[in-house]
């Protein structure tokens, strides 16, 4: 494509270079607006500038990728309110070996629920849980934030749905769901392993920790909780009037004076306290006789506490009330009747039960049915929007606050960028530095493999991912195609390969990290901050590994 015109040149330069400022640094002094409005500001330079008009700007949004996008998020809500998440942050915990078993698995569980829920939702979901267990086991959490989000971008490389860039690709490069899984899965399970020898071996001392210290540890964290977790006084909220507490600090009073005659009393006199309450039309009556005045003396006021005496003296009986039966009438209702869990409670709650384990089943159901129709080739966009809607529907409520978690800013941010992206392309910009890089990144040498996964890396960490791909997709697609079809589907998934491990190599490099970073710092009992310096000591060396060994492996 030739270069536009020096004007056009220029101004479409510096509306790419906005949006590219926003998007790294989205809190910069001098416009604090945020990644979302920096790509709205830059697509509006864009058709301000004249770039490209209005019509372009809008055929340039993709709805098919905004589609799936939207798609998948529901879905991820909704298995999270089936506690498909809390069921996997168990599994981390269960049966535990110490710390390097416990790295292990957090490698392995973040891989597979990234491939299936996107790497985003699986950060966002897991990294409170992994904090918790690191804290239990007496471990530094560095190594398990570092494995679990650097494990998610590797497992999310092996479908279309695992991450953005991948839905870009597989829409762009209409490449089937199960070709796409097939042609990286290898590579994925290899870099995944790879990794965690990576971690392994950077942090072995620190996972080598004996046993007893463990013991120690969980012993010192259950005290924390016990203690965290202190009963109160018992107090008795049945009464609502100070009335009420006068009547019964009246009662205290009076059987304590009773139950402690004077000292001209016999010490046989015989204290006679009887009591008649009339419950569901049964007499219950208390005797009590020939009580000692030492025995009475010693009684505690708690012990005498339970009765209430109220004398009728003009009748010559002495009528009481048991303050048992009384709290129980308050907390029963005016009419005295007792409160008895009824068949019809134990029914209602077993039927609420049941209902709530099928609405978990149905929710799994509907998941595992649109993973499916991914793999039999259906429309990957529809696809997710009937999964979602069908989630809407079997959970028979108001959607409104499920739908509220999706994260609208990120579609927003989608569409900006589609723009900017597209204007940025009308420059001719794009073209020309790939026309000088082309020859030299052919995929059908090892040199050239090498070197377009250079230029993918580099271009990831300075420009982001997902901008990445939408500026060489198209390119390195028509590179390939000119060798063979094979290798245009190689090199869609070789793109989608690198752009995805490449988010490792820093902790700018990928949303995922940044979602880990920033989640562990605001845990309120467990918070952690994650440098960018620790992150790179381990980013560099295993990035560049894992492409190196999965590069070979990836299949068109």
């Amino acid at each position: 494509m030739a270069m536009a015109s020096t004007v056009k040149l220029v101004l479409g330069v510096i509306a790419f270079a906005v949006f590219w400022v926003l998007a790294v640094f989205p809190a910069v002094p001098f416009l604090p607006i945020g990644r979302t409005a920096g790509s709205l500001f830059g697509a509006m330079m864009m058709v301000l500038f004249r770039v490209i008009t209005p019509e372009q700007a809008y055929a340039a949004v993709d709805l098919q990728i905004l589609g799936l996008l939207f798609g998948t998020m529901v879905v991820s809500v909704y298995l999270e309110r089936a506690d498909m998440f809390k069921y996997l942050g168990k599994l981390l915990s269960w049966r535990s070996k110490g710390g390097k078993d416990l790295l292990c698995r957090i490698c392995l569980f973040s891989a597979v629920a990234s491939a299936l829920f996107t790497n985003d939702t699986c950060c966002v979901v897991l990294t409170e849980f992994v904090l918790k267990i690191a804290r239990q086991n007496n471990l530094p959490p560095q190594p398990f934030l570092i494995a679990l989000a650097s494990s998610a971008n590797i497992g999310s490389s092996a479908t279309p749905i695992g991450n953005p860039q991948n839905l870009v690709i597989a829409v762009q490069s209409g490449i089937p769901f199960g070709k796409f899984v097939a042609g990286i899965i290898l590579a994925m399970i290899v870099g995944v392993v790879l990794n965690c020898c990576v971690l392994l071996s950077m942090y072995w001392k620190i996972l080598s920790i004996e046993k007893d210290e463990e013991d120690a540890s969980a012993e010192v964290v259950a005290e924390e909780e016990v203690h965290s977790h202190r009963f109160s006084p018992a107090t008795l909220s049945h009464f609502e009037s100070p009335a009420n507490a006068e009547d019964v600090g009246s009662g205290f009073d009076g059987l304590v004076q009773q139950a402690a005659p004077s000292e001209g009393a016999g010490t046989g006199a015989d204290l006679k306290l009887s009591h008649s309450t009339p419950v569901d039309n049964t007499t219950v009556q208390f005797s009590h006789s020939s009580f000692e005045r030492e025995r009475i003396s010693n009684a505690s006021r708690d012990q005498l506490g339970s009765v209430a005496i109220n004398h009728e003296r003009d009748e010559g009986v002495s009528s009481r009330r048991s303050l048992k039966t009384f709290i129980q009438n308050r907390a029963n209702g005016e009419d005295g009747s007792p409160s008895v869990l009824s068949c019809s409670d134990e029914k209602g709650g077993f039927i609420d039960k049941w209902k709530a384990m099928l609405w978990k089943t149905c929710v799994y159901l509907v998941t595992l049915g649109m993973v499916m129709s991914l793999l039999m080739g259906l429309n990957m966009s529809w696809t997710a929007i009937t999964a979602a809607i069908a989630l809407v529907v079997l959970d028979f409520k108001d959607a409104r606050p499920c739908l509220e978690k999706v994260s609208y800013s990120l579609l927003v941010f989608f569409c900006g960028m589609f723009i900017t992206i597209e204007g940025f392309n009308k420059t001719g910009v794009p073209s020309t530095c790939w026309d000088t890089v082309e020859p030299y990144a052919r995929i059908d040498k090892v040199s050239g493999m090498v070197t377009l996964a250079l230029v993918i890396v580099v271009l990831c960490n300075f420009a982001s991912n997902v901008p990445t791909v939408l500026l060489l997709g198209s390119r390195v697609a028509a590179s390939a195609a000119s060798i063979s079809s094979s290798s245009e589907t190689k090199a869609w998934l070789t793109l989608a390969w690198v752009s995805t491990v490449a988010g490792n190599l820093s902790l700018l490099g990928s949303a995922a990290n940044l979602i880990v970073c920033e989640q562990a710092r605001r845990t309120q009992a467990f918070g952690y901050t994650l440098s960018f310096w620790t992150h790179l000591k381990f980013g560099v060396p295993s990035t560049l590994l894992v492409i190196a060994v999965g590069l070979p492996l990836i299949r068109g």
